[in-house]
């Protein structure tokens, strides 16, 4: 029988075929998909003719295609709806794939042909493009290990698998604890929060199976409570559980998961020739040192810790005037912030969401990518993997561009947090094929759903993410879409956020769940005003995971990261009420993989840029403008990696911003 993993698909524009797959299906399908890649690669690597772009790059960039259904398949389910099956699948499959990767990455062949086009590519008459790619793959081959010979040779591999393995054990750790844990509320813990917390609650109830409302660590629902519940004592309670994940004891403590990890990356570096993890990881980046990153952080960090400083000061005091004593906590900073938000900004976020509906925000976020691109969204009726999930085509002027899903509500089988991902990337080489973008979040379930205004703003974040693939107009995958240095990824995300605060696209969207009333224009000025305060807290809270994350892989691996997280506190002066967004055992960012390891600043350095992007707009017509659209589309979103990124910003704006403008869109310095 044929694995319907591997057989041709055909549905709707070739989505995966969800409701013919079964748990079962997937370790057969890659053992064939591995074999069938490792065929292919050991056939490029033994060619007896003269290297040429076409029989080995293109060769590589054609190759692996069972590889990719296999893998863009489970890794959107383990991610999305795990199961016990699924996570046992995980564990089995990442020390299988490390090594398969690391087997092509060390194939001493195929780098062979790889560095002698390299050293003829001025001879070869390649396209920018070709050798952009030819250069990608050439350092992506040294930076794996390639070129190691030996014993540093086969360390390499181990370090590969047992990082890898390490991964996949703190991202499982950490959403065992998250799915695990859950408050009962008595009805009378309900007195104080608004409606919306009360019915989040009872929901979140009934999944785990409670006799009544719980509060879980969804964020989509931790958050508020924390926000509007007077109990000091059950906010105590739900906070230490929240910032406790990964660090409870017992099979899914990740602290030591943690130090090993930090460890194994500092002899990765070493024998690749870095003198630290970091000054490898940044090679790539924009930033290209730690000390540039380290610039940045605190250009940044003082401002925002005068403010947040500042804030606290008035927290306290309106704390004391409940007649606490003692120093404001952790757990006081959202709910007093929350009341002087009230009071100084006079909105109430319980009246502000039923404006802020779910589906309402998700035809905002279209109707902006047709306003500035030109796309249209149609829904498209297909088996997903959840029944939660939606799907559309995306087309302009009647041309398919992409197929777009979208997977919106928290469930105890879904990780924490908001991602984009591509199931199916753009490329025309070596067939056309067109993007399936996936965007996936953890808001509260409701009927009909509302969003708080930082729920909004992560529909749209996540959506610049996938405007980034589905626009992606370039020849080799490899480089398409969000294929772009770590911190230049986070610049088409952050900049589209801005779209939702352009006034005309609120008082067209933000409309009454009961009454379809448009947001009242006192309520719209009060947002937009109110979409700076408190980010002296937003910000303290941001930088310092940065700052961590950086100071853990700048220099040796921290024997004890929670002694080195606490030193770099120390040193910064963070402030006791706010806690570091991302403590150690549960920075899965940093932890769960490579990916933004000794990167977590590239939010902070993609929103430099973003607040200088969007000032573009701002110069020349307005948000809409549609010369600057253009520009956009032609220099960033449609370029993938085919460029450097500082030449693709500069190409859009003419020249590279400074922190200011970042400073002054926070709030943090005057206009």
């Amino acid at each position: 029988m044929t694995n319907p993993i591997l057989s041709d698909w055909n549905t709707p524009f070739e989505i995966a075929p969800f409701a013919t797959i079964s748990d079962d299906d997937f370790t057969p399908a890659l053992e064939q998909a591995m074999q069938a890649h490792d065929a292919e690669i050991d056939t490029i690597a033994a060619n007896p003719d003269t290297p040429t772009f076409a029989n080995t790059i293109e060769a590589l960039e054609a190759a692996g295609e069972q590889m990719d259904k296999v893998l863009s398949v489970f890794f959107t389910v383990a991610g999305a709806d795990s199961n016990p099956k699924r996570e046992e699948l995980q564990r089995a499959f990442s020390p299988k794939l490390a090594a398969h990767y690391s087997r092509i990455s060390s194939n001493k062949s195929l780098f062979q042909r790889v560095a002698d086009l390299w050293d003829r590519r001025d001879e070869l008459g390649l396209t920018d493009e070709q050798a952009r790619v030819l250069m990608l793959s050439h350092r992506g081959f040294v930076r794996a290990g390639a070129a190691l010979t030996g014993d540093d040779d086969a360390r390499m591999q181990e370090l590969k698998a047992r990082l890898a393995s390490l991964g996949t054990s703190f991202t499982q750790n950490l959403l065992a604890d998250e799915r695990d844990w859950f408050m009962e509320l008595a009805e009378e813990d309900l007195q104080g929060l608004p409606g919306f917390v009360v019915d989040t609650a009872r929901a979140a109830g009934q999944e785990k199976g409670a006799d009544g409302p719980v509060v879980t660590l969804s964020r989509s629902l931790i958050v508020p409570f924390l926000q509007f519940s007077p109990r000091r004592d059950l906010r105590e309670k739900a906070y230490r559980a929240w910032t406790a994940r990964g660090a409870n004891g017992g099979e899914t403590d990740n602290r030591e998961i943690a130090a090993e990890i930090l460890k194994l990356r500092e002899e990765r570096a070493k024998l690749l020739g870095y003198d630290s993890f970091a000054e490898y990881k940044l090679e790539t980046e924009m930033a290209r040192t730690p000390d540039r990153v380290r610039d940045l952080l605190m250009q940044v960090w003082e401002p925002a810790k005068k403010r947040a400083d500042a804030d606290a000061d008035e927290l306290t005091q309106m704390m004391q005037e409940d007649g606490i004593n003692g120093p404001l906590e952790a757990w006081d900073w959202r709910y007093y912030a929350e009341k002087r938000r009230k009071a100084e900004h006079d909105l109430d976020e319980a009246a502000l969401k039923p404006y802020l509906q779910l589906d309402r925000m998700i035809e905002a976020s279209f109707a902006c990518a047709n306003r500035l691109f030109g796309l249209e969204f149609a829904p498209l009726d297909v088996p997903l993997y959840h029944p939660d999930c939606r799907a559309w085509e995306v087309t302009r002027k009647g041309q398919h561009v992409a197929v777009f899903i979208g997977d919106y509500f928290a469930r105890g089988s879904k990780r924490s947090g908001a991602w984009c991902s591509a199931m199916r990337g753009q490329a025309k080489f070596p067939n056309v094929q067109t993007p399936v973008v996936i965007n996936v979040c953890n808001f509260a379930k409701g009927d009909p759903a509302l969003l708080s205004y930082d729920d909004a703003r992560t529909l749209f974040h996540e959506f610049g993410h996938a405007l980034h693939q589905m626009l992606s107009n370039v020849t080799y995958e490899s480089i398409s879409g969000t294929s772009v240095a770590r911190d230049f990824v986070e610049l088409p995300s952050q900049l589209y956020e801005h779209w939702l605060e352009v006034p005309e696209v609120l008082a067209e969207f933000a409309t009454h769940a009961d009454t379809g009333e448009p947001m009242p224009q006192e309520m719209l000025e009060k947002v937009l005003k109110a979409a700076i305060f408190d980010q002296g807290f937003q910000t303290v809270e941001y930088v310092a995971s940065a700052l961590v994350d950086l100071a853990f892989h700048d220099g040796a691996a921290p024997a004890d990261p929670m002694d080195k997280q606490a030193e770099v506190l120390a040193e910064i002066g963070m402030p006791s009420a706010i806690g570091i967004r991302h403590a150690t055992p549960h920075f899965a960012h940093v932890f769960a993989g490579d990916g933004y390891s000794s990167g977590y600043y590239s939010y902070m350095w993609s929103e430099v840029m973003d607040a200088d992007a969007f000032a573009a707009f701002e110069e020349a017509g307005g948000a809409f403008d549609p010369e600057r659209a253009k520009s956009l589309e032609d220099n960033i979103l449609s370029t993938g990696g085919s460029r450097e990124a500082e030449d693709l910003y500069l190409a859009f704006r003419g020249r590279l911003p400074g922190v200011e403008a970042l400073l002054k869109g926070r709030g943090l310095i005057a206009a």
